[in-house]
């Protein structure tokens, strides 16, 4: 399953550099796909609908930093866990209970999504 951060964030920051997909994103701020990946053009979300990866879209939180599931991996394929819950000094990176994903997906996102 992707990781979210839950609204006890105190927005400090740590885990945004620590991810190796750029999956994670200051409060309020727009995200894309293609932001730290390689994809350009088409790219099916994982709810099905197809959008431009360089289009930006809607911020997931507006007052804690968020992580966005279309582009978190647990960071399958490049650590031992998930980088931002390792960094994380209140324990607000958890497992989403509402995107779980295979260990092969996961490990087929993190290849799509740097190619």
């Amino acid at each position: 399953m992707a990781i979210m951060i839950t609204d006890e964030c105190i927005n400090c920051g740590a885990c945004e550099p620590e991810c190796p997909n750029n999956a994670i994103y200051e409060g309020g701020v727009e995200w894309s796909i293609s932001d730290g990946t390689s994809i350009t053009g088409a790219y099916t979300l994982k709810n099905g609908s197809e959008v431009d990866a360089e289009a930006s879209q809607e911020p997931i939180s507006e007052d804690f930093y968020y992580i966005t599931a279309d582009k978190c991996t647990e960071c399958m394929g490049f650590h031992e866990e998930p980088q931002c819950a390792a960094v994380c000094p209140v324990d607000c990176c958890v497992p989403d209970p509402d995107n779980v994903d295979t260990e092969e997906e996961l490990l087929a996102r993190k290849e799509n999504l740097h190619l």
